[in-house]
């Protein structure tokens, strides 16, 4: 028997076990989250002994008689300061990592109540966060220190909830103490745990699956196979050609591919039933990368496809061959840039049951509620489903594609049990959708005056093991490799590949992320070669207000590239002048759907029986914050306060359908969806009624961002219903060759947070740090993800650099009170900006990512 304290009460158990499970599995302390059980990340932080500790680390029979504390123990004071620094700072999106930065927090300030910056960032070296960029964490601990030290809470600062105000968004008390609830954080009477067998090979026929040994063990309810599937076995997002699980003679795709499934009363028995199953296969060559992919023979990935190419598309406007013959400066090159993971803090997980009505209920963490309902619908056989958000820790693109929710619904239907199904870190290396790998030809010509006169490429993408969004992206990724330019010669051919390698999806950025890494060394090359600085190519060619976009439409007024350029002039010059390694790079990135695609907001506001206005939408928050700023425009656009307003997390009975939170729509689509209800709330409210008046009536609003499709037989066809602009800067340390700052000015129309829309931007930029110097996904010869969580190449707090956000507040769209989503854009030209800083400082051209011969670089 080992006893120990926790919070300050006396606990005992028999069993040796990690900390971490101990906490959450017996105690049900889920503030102590789980996030990757390797010592890696840092979400499961506590204080042991006033020592900060991994939970997942310290075993119990290690802790006899020893102090633990989860933010569960903070006194009520502590609570109160945290809270309040962590939201006025800005510091909570996701909120998954939060409780153990918290934990770091006060494990720093009971022994340095005055800590400098550098003390703060090493005091938070051992926790990862993928969302702020750590900016706003550092300065919620800053804050924290001068609020102990002055033993007073401040006022709070903007509170009216109008857009524009940099208001403490509404999740924070319940992220930064834990008691929100993400999926794993359910534990329910009764519940039963889920598990799948996945492939052992990338390619194989499975001959027979033999499940005997594994329902014969006590405590397995039982294991399944795709012979029990009762309705579709093929899901996907947008193409059905993802197998819940293989059947018996089919051919597997990927070392993720399920081919059983485990219901048992626990984990471990869950585990152990898995390696009882027995599994014949044949084994067949795997297609390993593009070149393997188009080979003339090459192995089918999909036996009942006809090649491996799974998207291809074509982009052309002008004539680009002509242009670049005549043009007087003409550059070409190739490009490669890697495989990335997006390494949210909180895995994926999913938890079923049979509701009162009879429906399978499924509690999830994604980027859709309706995406879930609807493929679980198709593979159930039934529209006896119900999904509902739990809170989202972190998504990027990661969370789009189905990865256990349908499995915990399939086990819930067939065995009427509550079951809870999560991927380990390990599986959710393997099986999620990542980032593409993309191989890319450009060429450039340009006149004397650096005038872009045409642009041609070639790009080949890797997508995996299914399609998932491979098209999207790789149209996405042709449409803006023109960049954000006033040129219209133009043409790209793309395609994308099937492969036996995990698959590969959406991820911040959106394909865009590969092709400007082409586009802007380009153009900064050329602007060497013509004799002028990168920022005056830039400006000269840049996309104004009323001009021609390479793809034919005519901008708007929201147009911003020319005030994200001439914010950063000074700064940029100043460092040339000073003999500074300096790089420049701009972007440009749809919001909304477009394409022609129907792109749909809706929103449901409802006057409930608490006199209050409940606010509905099937738009899942995964940590932007779209909760806040529904309520932001709610309050811009009625005469109500924030203290009358209820935001509800997304679901698929009440709230309506409001698409998937992609392509940086929420805001804008969704945002405007909302402004219409509140019309409507507005008609029937009149100056003489209140919402006791009001109460049982619904007002609904709806947006069409209507645009042309891909090629659309019209002289300028509308893309997008709106961009954002980005131009980054990034100067180096003349003598470490470290990024010393970097500068990122973003036009994201109307800011709705500034705050918020500062917290995007830093934490994009991180992301792309990483993306550019270090992170990889490496993938060895039998397809499988080589690395583990702590060693993909993630920065931590004591490694970002400064980072000067800049918000450009630029009203002209006509839509959602002119704001734009931000999301996306923000990791788009940091790589190339980095890229060109290296060039001044060593004089060597990177075109492939991670770049080498940098500080960063890791090394085997």
């Amino acid at each position: 028997m080992y006893s120990f304290f926790v919070n300050g009460c006396q606990v005992s158990t028999s069993k040796k076990q990690s900390l971490l499970r101990f906490l959450r599995d017996e105690m049900h302390l889920t503030s102590v989250k789980d996030g990757c059980s390797q010592g890696a990340c840092g979400a499961c932080t506590v204080l042991i002994d006033g020592e900060t500790c991994k939970a997942c680390v310290l075993q119990t029979d290690r802790l006899e008689g020893r102090s633990i504390i989860t933010v569960d123990g903070l006194s009520k004071w502590e609570s109160e300061v945290y809270t309040y620094a962590y939201g006025e700072a800005g510091a909570v999106q996701c909120g998954f990592c939060i409780p153990g930065m918290i934990m770091c927090t006060k494990g720093l300030l009971d022994r340095n109540p005055d800590p400098t910056e550098e003390e703060i960032k090493y005091a938070l070296r051992n926790n990862y966060c993928r969302c702020t960029g750590y900016v706003k964490i550092i300065a919620a601990v800053k804050l924290a220190a001068k609020i102990m030290r002055a033993g007073k809470i401040p006022a709070a600062g903007a509170d009216d909830w109008l857009l524009g105000s940099r208001v403490h968004r509404l999740d924070v008390e319940e992220k930064v103490l834990g008691y929100g609830k993400y999926p794993d954080d359910y534990y329910l009477d009764g519940m039963c745990y889920g598990t799948a067998l996945r492939s052992k090979y990338p390619r194989a026929r499975v001959l027979s699956i033999d499940t005997t040994a594994a329902k014969a063990l006590p405590g397995v309810i039982d294991v399944f196979t795709a012979a029990d599937i009762p309705g579709e076995n093929k899901i996907g997002h947008l193409k059905h050609d993802q197998y819940t699980m293989i059947p018996v003679g089919g051919l597997t795709h990927y070392l993720g591919d399920a081919i059983a499934l485990v219901a048992a009363e626990d984990m471990e028995t869950a585990e152990k039933a898995k390696k009882l199953i027995k599994v014949e296969y044949e084994v067949l060559p795997a297609v390993h990368n593009i070149q393997e992919a188009a080979a003339e023979g090459a192995p089918l990935v999909f036996d009942e496809e006809t090649t491996n190419v799974q998207a291809y598309k074509h982009v052309s406007r002008g004539n680009a061959d002509e242009a670049i013959s005549k043009a007087a400066h003409v550059i070409s090159h190739h490009f490669e840039t890697p495989w990335t993971e997006h390494a949210f803090l909180e895995p994926e997980c999913a938890v079923a049951y049979i509701d009162d009505d009879g429906d399978v209920m499924i509690i999830s963490t994604d980027q859709s509620a309706y995406c879930t309902f609807h493929e679980s619908s198709l593979m159930l056989g039934t529209d006896k489903v119900k999904c509902q958000n739990a809170l989202v820790g972190g998504g990027f693109g990661g969370k789009e594609d189905m990865t256990v929710q349908h499995l915990a619904a399939l086990i819930t239907y067939l065995t009427r049990r509550l079951v809870k199904v999560r991927l380990t870190r390990a599986e959710s290396l393997l099986i999620h959708p990542k980032r593409h790998h993309f191989e890319m030809d450009f060429t450039m010509g340009c006149d004397e005056e650096g005038h872009i006169m045409g642009v041609k490429a070639k790009v080949a993408s890797d997508t995996g093991a299914f399609a998932s969004l491979g098209g999207p992206v790789l149209e996405r990724a042709c449409t803006h490799a023109a960049g954000p330019y006033a040129y219209e010669n133009f043409e790209i051919e793309g395609r994308a590949y099937y492969t036996n390698n995990p698959p590969a999806g959406a991820f911040r950025g959106f394909g865009v992320t590969q092709t400007c890494f082409a586009t802007e060394t380009l153009l900064n090359m050329m602007a060497d070669e013509i004799g002028i600085t990168p920022w005056e190519i830039r400006y000269r060619n840049a996309i104004r207000p009323g001009g021609v976009l390479p793809n034919g439409q005519i901008v708007d007024e929201s147009t911003g590239l020319v005030e994200t350029l001439e914010v950063v002039k000074e700064e940029y010059e100043a460092a040339l002048a000073a003999g500074k390694p300096v790089g420049i790079a701009c972007a440009m990135k749809n919001a909304g759907v477009g394409v022609g695609i129907p792109d749909w907001g809706r929103v449901k506001l409802i006057v409930e029986e608490d006199a209050k206005l409940h606010i509905y939408s099937g738009a899942s928050c995964i940590g932007q914050g779209l909760g806040t700023v529904l309520v932001q425009m709610t309050v811009t656009n009625t005469d109500l306060k924030r203290d009358d307003i209820v935001y509800e997390r997304s679901n698929t009975w009440i709230a309506p359908d409001s698409g998937t939170t992609s392509g940086s729509r929420q805001t804008m689509i969704t945002g405007e969806a909302c402004r219409r209800a509140c019309e409507k709330l507005m008609e029937a409210k009149g100056s003489d009624k209140s919402l006791k008046d009001l109460i049982g009536q619904e007002f609904y609003g709806d947006y069409l961002a209507k645009t042309d499709p891909l090629g659309a037989d019209v002289p300028n066809p509308v893309s997008h219903v709106a961009y954002g602009y980005a131009t980054q800067v990034c100067i180096l340390n003349e003598k470490t060759g470290k990024i010393d700052r970097m500068i990122a000015a973003h036009d994201v129309g109307k800011a709705v947070n500034p705050l918020s829309c500062e917290g995007q931007i830093e934490g994009g930029v991180v992301m792309s740090i990483g993306y550019a110097v270090r992170e990889k996904y490496p993938i060895d010869e039998n397809c499988k993800p080589i690395e583990k969580y702590g060693s993909i190449g993630l920065f931590r707090a004591h490694e970002i650099p400064k980072i000067d956000a800049i918000v450009i507040d630029k009203p002209g769209l006509n839509v959602a009170c002119g704001a734009i989503g931000i999301g996306e854009i923000t990791s788009i030209p940091t790589a190339p900006a980095i890229t060109d800083a290296y060039y001044r400082y060593d004089g060597s051209r990177r075109y492939v990512l991670p770049i080498d011969n940098t500080p960063y670089e890791r090394k085997e």
